[in-house]
């Protein structure tokens, strides 16, 4: 099995800095792509927040949380970024035109045995795949917000995806300290499946006047031990994404995935969750 040194990720928005705290906290060599210099700024800030926090809760040295931000490299040239990479995660936003535009990057930058994983919630990975020459060095490795609270990663096998490539994304999982699943493609995979009928449900709720977005949410957390209810989940989540995601899932899987018109008017609203400071709260 590829021993993986390094790992370059590539989009540092949420859940990309996040990956980059998971790997450089791990040992790796972590390289965080952006083209977008403002936010690689913010992302290896949030990085180093991150690990801030950990010291003064005494969950970690200062000598740790420094050594792992010293394996934090930021650079705004995906071929920099790629150039001798072992092990890529692809962390943009969910759109399969930037992924697929990355997928191009990473096969005319990385070399031809680096191991490919996308952080999708949704999209098709076997697309992405098929977009190389090489499709079966590229799965899926689903992490969850917020990265370095939240212990399970889904591995996604694409229709060509390889049992090495598999092992690999398993062998990085848990160095990182998470627990995984393995899941066959299909839309949504297991959690963002679940995570859609819910919170879709909940807008249908509201909408109706079933009750206020508090009783749903205390409904879940104490009725149903959710840890976090499902307004407050899709406004960390953001309100686009989950649109994005249920739009795809109603295209793939039919009728019951239909997103709540009132969830599709706060995203044109711009109300998109704590990002915009306002979603179904305010922030």
């Amino acid at each position: 099995m590829k021993d993986i040194r390094s790992i370059t990720v590539l989009g540092a928005g949420t859940m990309g800095h996040g990956i980059a705290h998971a790997a450089a906290i791990s040992g790796y060599e972590t390289r965080l792509y952006d083209p977008s210099e403002a936010a690689l700024t913010r992302g290896r800030g949030q990085v180093e927040a991150i690990l801030k926090k950990a010291v003064d809760l005494g969950k970690a040295p200062a000598a740790h949380a420094d050594a792992a931000l010293s394996r934090v490299s930021t650079t705004a040239d995906v071929a920099t970024a790629l150039a001798g990479a072992d092990f890529v995660i692809e962390a943009a936003p969910e759109r399969i035109d930037i992924k697929l535009h990355l997928m191009a990057d990473i096969e005319r930058h990385a070399p031809a045995d680096s191991v490919i994983a996308t952080n999708t919630s949704a999209l098709s990975i076997t697309e992405m795949a098929g977009s190389i020459r090489t499709p079966g060095r590229v799965a899926g490795m689903h992490f969850f917000n917020p990265v370095h609270k939240m212990k399970l990663i889904e591995i996604v096998r694409a229709l060509e995806s390889s049992e090495e490539a598999l092992q690999v994304i398993e062998a990085v999982s848990r160095r990182m300290g998470k627990e995984t699943v393995l899941v066959r493609e299909s839309p949504g995979f297991i959690t963002t499946r679940v995570n859609a009928s819910i919170g879709n449900e909940a807008f249908y709720m509201l909408m109706e006047g079933v009750a206020s977005p508090r009783d749903i949410d205390k409904a879940l957390k104490l009725g149903l031990n959710h840890p976090m209810g499902p307004f407050e989940l899709v406004d960390l989540v953001g309100l686009d994404t989950r649109l994005s995601i249920l739009e795809y899932l109603h295209r793939s899987m039919g009728e019951k995935y239909r997103p709540c018109p009132l969830l599709a008017q706060y995203v044109r609203a711009g109300r998109l969750g704590r990002k915009a400071g306002r979603g179904v709260y305010e922030y």
